[in-house]
């Protein structure tokens, strides 16, 4: 599996959200992170729907976390940012399109990759990436 540019962005993202104490703009967190605007809102949209930010109208009005950054997982964040976690297509949205996938030998493998991914990510959260005091 390779984390793409979209899941570390979503990451950095949420990560400068979990840091502020008041709601931020879009834009001035895309631009303390040094990601283009267009790039920040086509991946904020991921994270809305997904229920991790909620967004607020008016004057102190942007975005914010809808959880403590203690618990909003890497692997959750991934997972919506990167669409799957699979190290292969076997194992993605396409297994049941496999015809080979009743009898492959190696399929168990990149299954249980998957799950040693997931699982390491999982032990993670927002927090973990955050600078320390």
């Amino acid at each position: 599996m390779i984390v793409s540019t979209r899941g570390r962005y979503a990451l950095r993202i949420l990560t400068e959200l979990a840091a502020r104490e008041e709601s931020a703009s879009l834009r001035d967190v895309a631009q303390k992170q040094a990601i283009p605007f267009k790039y920040a809102e086509s991946i904020m949209r991921s994270l809305v729907k997904a229920g991790f930010v909620k967004s607020t109208r008016g004057k102190n009005g942007g975005y914010s976390l809808t959880r403590p950054p203690e618990e909003l997982t890497l692997a959750e964040v991934l997972r919506v940012a990167e669409d799957s976690l699979a190290a292969t297509d076997c194992t993605g949205r396409k297994e049941a399109e496999c015809p080979n996938a009743a009898t492959c030998p190696s399929l168990p493998v990149w299954r249980a990759l998957d799950e040693t991914v997931y699982a390491f990510l999982s032990q993670y959260t927002l927090l973990d990436l955050m600078p320390k005091a």
